[in-house]
């Protein structure tokens, strides 16, 4: 049964940000944890709505200081994330649920370490239980033990079975263990990678980004010099058209002149059939000889 806490203000109770364990006990484990919860944040990044901690306390109880729990990975649907420069509020050093509109985790992970027993583990079940936990994922990296818990519809969190072919209805995400290989995959089919594979993704897509903006700069360059060569073609037709006007213009020019000189031409010769025929002087000397 899940147990809604009730607000009681008390005064001059200090909520210690740190309960002074350790974030884990060893590499393998961190480096679990570490893939989880920034996959998570990758995941999640576009929706301001959704707060995803790492070994952050959490308080359910307003006044009580001692009943708390730093989950390894942790999402709450309905809060905003934590940003440097936000709020207090948002730039969490605890997550004190009275402070965040009573909504408890949602999702919890807890990765298993060599030092966990079965007793501290069955007290974090019951906490999660009573304050509200939807979903509740143990993952053992040394033996590559996967198990999961779901809310029923009794309100009590409930054993998963066949956790090792799983998808969270809360986040979408499906969990996979085949042959000692645990891996999660995000909604889209893409596993959660780990820090150095998503470092050499990031790169892998600067370079392809880079190589993309080369070859778009290139095309520009090669469609601006093929504009080059339309705007000189054109220029070299119109220079061509402009000599054939004008050699029209000087063979219209030529013509004009040709028929100018015809018709001078006739004319003369018309003006000297008139002087044979009718000039005096020239008919006398004529019949004279």
């Amino acid at each position: 049964m899940v147990t809604t806490p009730q607000p009681t203000r008390p005064a001059n109770v200090i909520y210690p940000d740190s309960d002074g364990n350790p974030m884990a006990e060893n590499t393998r484990q961190f480096r679990s944890i570490v893939v989880i919860k920034e996959n998570l944040e990758i995941l999640f990044d576009d929706d301001p709505n959704v707060f995803i901690a790492g070994d952050l306390l959490w308080y359910p109880m307003e006044g009580n200081n001692k009943r708390r729990q730093a989950p390894d990975a942790m999402v709450v649907f309905g809060r905003p994330k934590g940003v440097p420069e936000a709020s207090p509020q948002e730039n969490r050093g605890s997550y004190k649920q009275w402070e965040e509109g009573n909504i408890p985790p949602q999702v919890v992970f807890e990765i298993l370490s060599p030092g966990n027993r079965l007793k501290e583990m069955v007290k974090k079940q019951q906490f999660y239980d009573r304050y509200g936990v939807e979903e509740y994922y143990i993952f053992d990296p040394d033996r590559f033990d996967f198990h999961g818990s779901i809310r029923n519809q009794t309100g009590s969190l409930e054993l998963i079975e066949q956790a090792e072919n799983w998808t969270s209805p809360r986040l979408g995400i499906r969990f996979e263990l085949i042959e000692e290989q645990f891996t999660i995959y995000r909604p889209d089919g893409q596993r959660f990678l780990t820090p150095t594979e998503l470092a050499k993704l990031a790169e892998q897509q600067r370079l392809e980004a880079q190589q993309q903006r080369l070859e778009a700069q290139q095309q520009r360059q090669e469609a601006e010099q093929q504009r080059q060569e339309a705007q000189q073609q054109r220029l070299e037709a119109e220079q061509q058209r402009q000599e054939a006007e004008q050699q029209r213009q000087r063979a219209e020019l030529a013509e004009t002149r040709l028929r100018e000189l015809e018709a001078r031409l006739q004319q003369l010769e018309g003006d000297r059939s008139l002087l044979l025929g009718f000039h005096p002087t020239f008919v006398g000397w004529v019949k004279r000889g």
